[in-house]
């Protein structure tokens, strides 16, 4: 679902790191996005990588 948050907002995937997914926009910082199987990942923690992101949609 995260993924899918950041491709709506420009945002690609560039590479896979071990069970992250980093996700890359021009003119931004690389994103890591943890995916670890069926585990959802805690509400705070999403947040933090939002926000990290500059990315206001929920």
């Amino acid at each position: 679902m995260l993924r899918k948050i950041f491709e709506r907002n420009g945002w690609s995937w560039a590479r896979t790191s071990g069970s992250h997914h980093i996700m890359v926009k021009e003119g931004n910082r690389p994103v890591p996005l943890p995916i670890h199987g069926s585990k959802d990942i805690p509400k705070g923690l999403c947040k933090a990588i939002l926000k990290q992101a500059d990315i206001r949609e929920v």
